[in-house]
């Protein structure tokens, strides 16, 4: 655990030693998650709040403010002050909106400061039973005999689930029709009730169904099979030569947070990292955790921007 000392007063987010003497309420630390609770970004900011709380000497509390594709909760922390205590737990969705959306209401880039890198997690393409296809390239070819009229869930317009489906029907050339919803829980329950028949859902979410009759993994989108689904083979070995989708995770701040409580937060997040419980839970939820300075993980978040735009032009998506 890192010493109380080192942090309090030191962090504008923490209350000062006279503050505290003079029983002034405490101000919280607040991780927004800006998708609906029950996501990937929802359970992996559960995973790690309360045991960063105690790394900080200060209350984390996870708060969801869900819509359009995270942009709400996202646009939030942008606007809230740089000794605020407000993060917001990101992920690829944060880059894509910068290529998504025409009009936005911050700049992915300019208006954060990268905090700390929690880990990454590839995909998976789960499809319902009833769809006659156990590879990526049974599911392109039956989508080609019956255009327009299969779907896909997404946990939202301009969320990781909807751009890395829009991007594997675009590469593939298919009609498949997008339903989108507040979650990547939501989106799963509906290929299972048949309402939909694909999601392509993070590793977080798909684990849990890997044994599931309801439901069918037949494709991983990252470059190299998972380790935790390592039967599951990758759709670019699977029928779609090329195609690659994966996420980071990691807590950014607004543009302005003071250097040294930057560099203190990643500090926690790295000591946490090398927690076994830490490690544990991330383990289970298909997360392959990685401490980066911050200096690595705006390099990490730049190079991503590029490769997401390219991902969106690939999808042909765009959004007001």
């Amino acid at each position: 655990m890192i010493p109380r000392r080192l942090f309090v007063g030191a962090l504008p987010w923490l209350p000062s030693l006279a503050l505290a003497q003079a029983a002034a309420p405490a101000r919280l630390v607040r991780i927004v998650v800006p998708f609906a609770a029950g996501g990937v970004q929802d359970i992996l900011a559960r995973a790690i709040s309360t045991e960063l709380g105690v790394a900080l000497g200060q209350t984390v509390i996870v708060e969801n403010r869900p819509g359009a594709g995270g942009t709400v909760g996202t646009a939030y922390v942008a606007k809230t002050a740089p000794d605020s205590g407000t993060m917001v737990m990101a992920a690829a969705s944060h880059n894509i909106a910068g290529s998504l959306y025409t009009k936005l209401a911050y700049d992915p880039q300019k208006d954060f400061v990268p905090l700390a890198h929690v880990g990454s997690a590839g995909y998976v393409l789960m499809v319902h039973p009833d769809v006659p296809a156990k590879t990526a390239a049974e599911f392109i070819a039956h989508a080609k005999t019956v255009p327009g009229k299969m779907n896909y869930a997404s946990a939202g317009i301009g969320s990781a689930t909807h751009l890395s489906m829009a991007y594997f029907t675009g590469l593939a050339g298919i009609d498949v029709v997008h339903l989108p919803l507040k979650a990547t829980g939501e989106a799963i329950n509906e290929v299972i009730s048949g309402r939909a028949q694909a999601v392509i859902a993070a590793s977080i979410g798909a684990l849990a169904f890997a044994r599931d009759s309801r439901i069918r993994l037949i494709g991983v989108t990252s470059p190299q099979r998972s380790k935790y689904l390592p039967e599951v083979p990758t759709i670019a070995e699977s029928g779609l030569p090329g195609y690659q989708f994966d996420s980071w995770f990691g807590l950014l701040g607004p543009a302005g947070v003071p250097a040294a409580d930057v560099q203190r937060v990643n500090a926690a997040i790295a000591k946490l990292l090398k927690d076994p419980v830490i490690l544990e839970r991330l383990d289970k939820q298909g997360i392959e955790p990685a401490s980066l300075t911050n200096a690595e993980f705006a390099r990490l978040l730049a190079a991503d921007y590029e490769r997401m735009a390219k991902v969106v032009k690939t999808s042909g998506a765009k959004l007001e």
